[in-house]
């Protein structure tokens, strides 16, 4: 928070006056934004999550979180598995599955290595550089599988009812990767400006909050080395209200 400046006399030496300024001391910032809008961000691994709901087969998923500088998603730990399964993905319109329970495309394979008696294989992640991950379970075997497809593709299944959801109940589907389906995307966090425009790394921007006078320089998804603009008050005009999201510009209230 910013108080007006304080302007203050006293007697210096010869009796001449001198003025002193307050200096406004600066404050902690609560930053309340790290993600673009539609996202929800986990501080456990500063990543950001969306799921999005237009059907599309597992190779187009893929394509679709590349645009949008992400992949689908893995995990790191079963901490973010739950906080993944605890969220309210505003899932109520479109769906491909059963009203209470959802599924989406995320990023693992099941390679299959035997079909004689029963299917044998073992999960991989789809993309070799991602950061370590842990590997799911057995899975459910989908029921549109193809006999010459040697690889399936991971669906999480999650559940829509609050009591199971908050209870981590989920299931994971080994499925043919040309069936349609919702899909989770995962990014790194990032700078989000003022007017939720995304900040690439290393340009001033000033983050959402509540100080449009802010401007910060963009690290790792991070503002840092913020500088603030103090703002005199309007000249002429008693009672004024200031703009959220414009620096110094005021709306004046008197009659």
């Amino acid at each position: 928070g910013k108080e007006n400046v304080d302007s203050r006399h006293s007697r210096g030496r010869g009796g001449e006056t001198t003025r002193f300024h307050t200096v406004n001391v600066a404050q902690p910032v609560r930053f309340s934004r790290k993600c673009p809008t539609g996202w929800h961000h986990y501080e456990g691994t500063a990543s950001c999550y969306r799921v999005y709901l237009n059907g599309e087969n597992y190779w187009d998923a893929v394509q679709t979180c590349q645009r949008v500088n992400g992949s689908l998603a893995t995990f790191t730990a079963d901490q973010e598995l739950r906080f993944i399964l605890a969220q309210e993905w505003d899932l109520e319109e479109k769906t491909f599955v059963r009203k209470d329970q959802r599924r989406f495309w995320v990023g693992y394979q099941y390679v299959i290595t035997n079909r004689n008696h029963s299917l044998e294989g073992h999960w991989e992640v789809a993309y070799k550089g991602s950061s370590e991950v842990f590997l799911p379970p057995d899975p459910i075997f989908g029921t549109a599988m193809s006999e010459s497809e040697n690889i399936l593709c991971a669906q999480l299944q999650c559940f829509h009812f609050p009591t199971l959801r908050h209870h981590g109940l989920h299931s994971w589907y080994a499925e043919n990767c040309y069936e349609k389906s919702s899909f989770l995307c995962k990014r790194s966090q990032t700078c989000v400006d003022i007017k939720d425009n995304i900040v690439d790394e290393g340009y001033y921007f000033t983050p959402k909050g509540n100080d449009p006078c802010l401007s910060c320089t963009c690290h790792n998804g991070e503002p840092e080395m913020c500088v603030a603009a103090l703002c005199e008050r309007p000249q002429g005009c008693q009672q004024y209200r200031k703009d959220p999201k414009e620096c110094c510009k005021f709306t004046c209230l008197d009659p």
